[in-house]
């Protein structure tokens, strides 16, 4: 009798065989990139023609083939050389953490479809929380993205200070966030999620090195509470996207304190600087915050997406999105940490958990710290590489892994040294050896590098500058 699709799909000798094949060329992938031997950290390819690729593949290529095309087709993250986005070389070991999540399949939702990891789940959220300096009674949960988790945060935030009951019966009064200008875009969608609108997101101006200026805070608040604004949150970054620059977490815990307002703070990128003895002091006032998100896909060098959210109160990590007004809560009705699907907005998420336990139980605390503190480091003695080479300026000195500088030439305007830049990037992307991404800032067109990568060295760095110096003559 033959095998029927179905069965054949689930044969698990057909999925060892296929499974051996493709953890061997994921092995031989690693090796090549980590050690550099493979020289192109992106094949880059203009969009209609890797559609087409792709087209042609889907209807003529060999299916034992897709795994190998993908991996040549894609960008290598664990290439020394790559110093591109703010997205994590992932520790290999959670690869299989990935495929034990991907099999199972437990949602998470309710108590039986996540016994082990809502159980894994609440030890790795404690440990980040006791970390962060949380008492007793703290608590969190992983969710979906540092997207999803700021704006969790906000509707918390929302819920605990508004008196209003907006989550069942809508907005009565205009209400309003406030966050420095630099901070990443997806506050803004947030609070435009939330229907605040761009009259409720209170932008603060940043300083020479794009920090919140916090002298200003009160000024600020001021002009929106004559209004009629009604501020109910304010976000510290840590740190801003475009430049890594750590906002004054201390001074705005105290300004939220004496306004009675949520303090929240966007750590998605740099608060797992909280395990670095060297560089905990950027974070300085992070225990004051009322909240605090933390992606373990950017630097605890985990598989996106994987992201904390914790509270510094139990209850508010609770109650977001409770069907009911607070008042007609009762001890009976508290919702209790395995009540997953209550939680987030995520009836179901992957197991997102065991990454952060593995790595954990695996190199403990010192992993984390080892890492945060290796990258910090060489931003730092990149900065004084470019310092000390004519042909560069920077755009602010680096406060984490994240550097923006510029080529520059004393004949050429802004206006041409901006469009000398872009050039220069478009070439590098190009080539392929090298990948960094670039920003503007207050007018002016940086390259920017994270230095994402666990094996980049002074050495690539050199040799970026080198290249960079030598792809301008080509481009000009």
């Amino acid at each position: 009798m033959s095998e029927s699709l179905l069965e054949k799909l689930y044969n698990p000798v057909d999925f060892q065989e296929l499974g051996v094949t493709v953890l061997n060329q994921i092995s031989n992938h690693l090796d090549l990139v980590v050690t550099n031997k493979n020289k192109k950290t992106i094949q880059w390819n203009e969009p209609a023609k890797e559609l087409e690729f792709w087209e042609y593949f889907f209807e003529n290529g060999k299916k034992e083939d897709l795994a190998a095309e993908i991996l040549k087709h894609t960008t290598h993250i664990h290439n020394p050389k790559y110093l591109g986005h703010q997205v994590a070389a992932t520790a290999p070991i959670t690869l299989l953490t990935g495929m034990l999540s991907a099999l199972l399949n437990n949602g998470m939702a309710v108590y039986e479809m996540g016994m082990s990891p809502s159980s894994i789940e609440k030890i790795v959220t404690d440990s980040i929380c006791r970390k962060i300096g949380y008492g007793k009674d703290a608590a969190g949960f992983l969710t979906s993205g540092g997207t999803l988790a700021n704006l969790t945060a906000l509707l918390s935030a929302r819920k605990a200070i508004v008196k209003h009951d907006v989550w069942n019966e809508g907005h009565t009064k205009p209400l309003g966030i406030m966050v420095c200008e630099e901070a990443h875009y997806c506050v803004d969608r947030a609070a435009k999620i939330m229907g605040l609108g761009e009259k409720g997101i209170i932008k603060i101006p940043s300083m020479e090195n794009y920090s919140m200026d916090v002298a200003q805070l009160e000024k600020y608040y001021g002009s929106a509470t004559s209004k009629g604004i009604e501020i109910f949150a304010i976000i510290g970054s840590a740190p801003s996207t475009a430049t890594g620059a750590y906002d004054n977490l201390k001074a705005i815990a105290q300004f939220a304190h004496e306004k009675q307002i949520w303090f929240h703070v966007d750590g998605a990128h740099g608060g797992a600087a909280i395990y670095s003895e060297k560089y905990r002091h950027l974070l300085n006032g992070i225990e004051k915050a009322d909240s605090v998100v933390i992606d373990g896909h950017k630097m605890m060098m985990m598989p996106a997406i994987t992201t904390a959210l914790l509270f510094k109160n139990t209850w508010h990590s609770q109650h977001t999105f409770n069907q009911k007004a607070d008042y007609l809560l009762n001890d009976e009705e508290e919702e209790h940490w395995i009540n997953s699907g209550k939680k987030t907005f995520e009836c179901t998420k992957t197991m997102m958990c065991l990454h952060w336990f593995m790595l954990l139980k695996s190199y403990g605390e010192d992993i984390f710290d080892e890492f945060v503190t290796r990258q910090y480091d060489l931003a730092r003695t990149f900065e004084a590489l470019l310092i000390a080479d004519p042909h560069f300026e920077i755009a602010t000195s680096p406060q984490s892994n994240i550097l923006c500088f510029r080529l520059v030439q004393k004949e050429k305007t802004s206006l041409e040294l901006n469009l000398l830049n872009a050039k220069v990037r478009q070439a590098l992307l190009e080539d392929g050896e090298y990948y960094i991404v670039q920003t503007k800032l207050r007018g002016i067109h940086y390259l920017r590098t994270t230095l994402m990568n666990p094996f980049t060295s002074m050495d690539h760095l050199k040799q970026l500058m080198d290249k960079i110096k030598s792809v301008a003559k080509t481009v000009v």
